[in-house]
């Protein structure tokens, strides 16, 4: 059976690091923009890391450019950009894509765990998966809901 810590994804600093790092904690992936209409919810993403990080919740955040062409810059100047604007201090990896054929291995793993509202494909930024601590997707989260709205969720995970 595959999990969330069967997979490998490169940081903002180039380094390849595997996401068996987090085998034991409750994760939230994302896939980020920094132009996009949503981009605030760094913010209350931020918010619910610094609250519950020390409980054992990582947040996971992907630029993605796929949607509107709303990342358009590098990996490093996305990063740049949620520190100074969000104080974003979660992990932060490379720009990958969450669709299409060229989609990050663990991006198409998590579109087959739990399908949206189009299938598996990715609807838009900021599309959020809920992964237990023994790396399988409790919950899919859609672009527009409030990360503060996974609060309930999260706690229920940290608890499991």
């Amino acid at each position: 059976m595959t999990t969330l810590h069967d997979f490998t994804a490169t940081t903002l600093t180039g380094q390849e690091k595997s996401l068996a790092d987090y085998a034991g904690k409750v994760v939230v992936v994302v896939n980020t923009a920094s132009k996009c209409g949503l981009t605030p919810q760094f913010e209350g993403l931020q918010a619910l890391y610094a609250e519950f990080k020390d409980q054992g919740l990582e947040i996971l955040g992907f630029p993605c450019n796929q949607f509107a062409s709303q990342e358009p810059g590098t990996a490093e100047e996305a990063g740049e950009f949620c520190q100074r604007n969000y104080g974003v201090d979660f992990p932060m990896f490379e720009k990958v894509d969450v669709n299409g054929s060229d989609a990050h291995p663990l991006w198409k793993w998590l579109r087959d765990e739990k399908k949206g509202l189009l299938g598996g494909a990715i609807k838009w930024n900021f599309t959020k998966f809920i992964v237990g601590k023994d790396g399988q997707v409790i919950e899919r989260v859609a672009p527009t809901t409030a990360p503060d709205a996974m609060r309930e969720d999260i706690i229920k995970a940290l608890a499991a």
